[in-house]
């Protein structure tokens, strides 16, 4: 998995957020995006996942150097962000049920999600509807949402919003081990 971002722009009314982005990152490494609140940090992320356009530039996406179609590009990628919303009145197992069938997870990508809610100690929590979750437990069932399917890519916005220390020692053990083998993109 290759991403190159060549002359990303993106601005508002004239203000620019940032200007001519360039970078390349494969496979085993990790680029971390910091600023300040309102630097443009999460526009970058969604702009990376094509959730939205830069204002000039493009993203460039290649697995063993051959361009993956955009309509293909989602399954492979994960994203953990604190904007992205839960179905509340789903229990956790619906959610994970529900993406996993759209992603069409296999039964090897199933044992993963169980292994991924041990992991961050929801499988006891998993009939539980979300909108009775903590923020913390919300957060942990993100990243299990985000990882299913093994991504290629994943981008994780603000890795530690609402997770107390176990939770943030978790996510740590699991994106050291996560940028072995996948690109780790990370805004903080």
């Amino acid at each position: 998995m290759k991403i190159i971002a060549e002359n990303i722009s993106k601005h508002y009314n004239r203000n620019y957020l940032f200007r001519n982005l360039n970078f390349q990152i494969e496979k085993g490494e990790c680029l971390a995006i910091l600023g300040a609140n309102g630097s443009g940090k999460t526009t970058l992320i969604k702009i990376l996942c094509a959730l939205q356009r830069p204002t000039s530039g493009k993203i460039v996406y290649q697995e063993n150097n051959i361009p993956i179609n955009k309509e293909n590009f989602y399954s492979y990628l994960g994203l953990v962000s604190p904007y992205l919303e839960l179905y509340e009145e789903l229990t956790a197992k619906e959610n994970l049920n529900f993406f996993a069938d759209m992603k069409e997870i296999d039964k090897a990508g199933r044992e993963l999600i169980a292994e991924l809610c041990k992991q961050f100690k929801l499988e006891d929590k998993l009939n539980v509807r979300v909108k009775a979750y903590s923020s913390g437990m919300k957060q942990r069932l993100k990243y299990i949402l985000a990882l299913m399917g093994n991504p290629g890519v994943l981008y994780v916005d603000e890795p530690r919003t609402n997770l107390d220390e176990e939770g943030i020692n978790t996510v740590y053990t699991l994106l050291a081990n996560y940028k072995k083998t996948g690109v780790l993109i990370m805004a903080t």
